[in-house]
């Protein structure tokens, strides 16, 4: 299976590091980022790396796909991130696995994982985790999840991201000015994809 795009994830949360190694914490989560900026420019990049999460998640069966900038990322964006937003299907299987992968992961606060969108917090990581049933723009995200591209990490667990043309999609129902500039970018990486 192809490595690729977990190898460009790898890189970014180097760059996170290497760019965030003298920022002092300010108090601003990531829940609290700039529709501009996004939430690289929120205390969530201190320390950011989503990668235990994601092996946890791969380790308790989960399904749930990566969206948002870190799915960006995997495609080939350059802008950096501070938090893992996933879109999971919301049955009742789902939420047992995710409930392993985050207690795994360090989580001591669950969420309710019967709403269509809670944050969650992970040693090492934190976002939204979004049901289908979430509300995005006028678009349903639900067969996002059946397209979901994987990729393998040298380490041995694969991550499911969204699809470019999904994850575009998304970007613009969304609407906001970071994702009007991400889904611009996205689109320029698609006319150099083969």
């Amino acid at each position: 299976m192809d490595e690729t795009a977990a190898l460009r994830l790898r890189r970014a949360v180097r760059r996170i590091a290497e760019s965030t190694r003298e920022r002092a914490a300010t108090g601003v989560g990531p829940e609290e980022a700039d529709d501009v900026a996004g939430t690289f420019g929120t205390d969530g990049a201190l320390g950011f790396d989503p990668f235990p999460f994601l092996r946890a998640l791969h380790e308790a069966g989960s399904r749930a796909v990566v969206v948002g900038q870190v799915a960006g990322i995997l495609h080939g964006s350059t802008e950096l991130t501070g938090d893992l937003d996933l879109l999971w299907d919301g049955t009742p299987e789902q939420a047992r696995a995710l409930r392993r992968a985050l207690t795994a992961a360090g989580c001591t606060d669950l969420p309710d994982l019967d709403r269509p969108q809670v944050v969650y917090r992970v040693t090492g990581a934190s976002g939204d985790l979004c049901t289908s049933a979430l509300a995005w723009g006028d678009m349903d995200v639900t067969p996002c999840l059946d397209r979901a591209a994987v990729t393998h990490d040298p380490a041995g667990f694969d991550i499911l991201y969204a699809d470019l043309d999904d994850l575009i999609l998304m970007r613009r129902s969304l609407g906001r000015p970071k994702d009007h500039r991400r889904a611009a970018e996205l689109e320029s990486l698609r006319a150099w994809t083969p």
